[in-house]
């Protein structure tokens, strides 16, 4: 998994509460359990105006000019601004994934689905909540004719805007470290192979019989 240590980039304003899911990655592209290739379908409902399906070319399909991932001044943005209860709905891993694919490290929103947001942390996006306050500001900033700008630094735990004035926000310790370090769950348990690997021998010596049948199959 990427680190995440200090992000600066452009913000992507998403001023919609309640975004679910089935929206950020609609139900008919989970037939992959690949990890990329989802960003062209991110919010696929919204940003096309003909309905999609795997495997089409998206540079032949119709585009909605109207939403903010087909505007040109936020091309590029890999920090997405969002509302309340942000990635509610199923608890499809396929959405951090396609939100990832896309480009995008880190989200700000008001407040987030409780599974969504652990799956972000398990796939190197940072979810950051913030109060009603500072939502209305950044949504304020990121909608004036000067593309909002922000610098993220995990390791402070604050966002620092373009005038220098710095928003701090908190993450659970281990998660933050996690991220930091670049570590997802399976990257957890390998840093115990050895203690693994040194338990499997003791069982192999105490309780030679639980072998027995994978020896045979060898």
């Amino acid at each position: 998994m990427q680190k995440f240590v200090r992000l600066s980039s452009l913000v992507c304003p998403l001023p919609r509460a309640n975004v679910d899911t089935d929206a950020i990655i609609p139900k008919q592209f989970l037939k992959s359990i690949q990890r990329t290739g989802f960003g062209p379908n991110l919010f696929d409902a919204w940003r096309y105006l003909d309905e999609g399906q795997p495997g089409m070319d998206n540079s032949q399909r119709l585009v909605n000019p109207d939403f903010v991932l087909n505007d040109a001044r936020y091309q590029g943005a890999q920090i997405l601004l969002a509302g309340s209860n942000f990635g509610c709905g199923s608890s499809r891993e396929h959405a951090p994934w396609a939100l990832l694919d896309y480009g995008f490290r880190a989200i700000i929103a008001h407040s987030f689905a409780d599974i969504f947001h652990q799956n972000c942390f398990k796939n190197g996006i940072l979810p950051i909540t913030l109060d009603d306050e500072h939502m209305t500001t950044l949504f304020a900033l990121s909608q004036m004719a000067q593309p909002l700008n922000l610098v993220i630094d995990l390791q402070q735990e604050h966002i620092c805007l373009p005038d220098g004035e710095q928003l701090a926000f908190v993450t659970d310790s281990f998660r933050r470290q996690c991220l930091l370090e670049g570590l997802d769950d399976i990257d957890l348990t390998l840093r115990y192979r050895a203690e693994i690997t040194a338990y499997e021998a003791r069982r192999q010596e105490t309780a030679p019989w639980l072998f027995a049948a994978e020896s045979s199959v060898g």
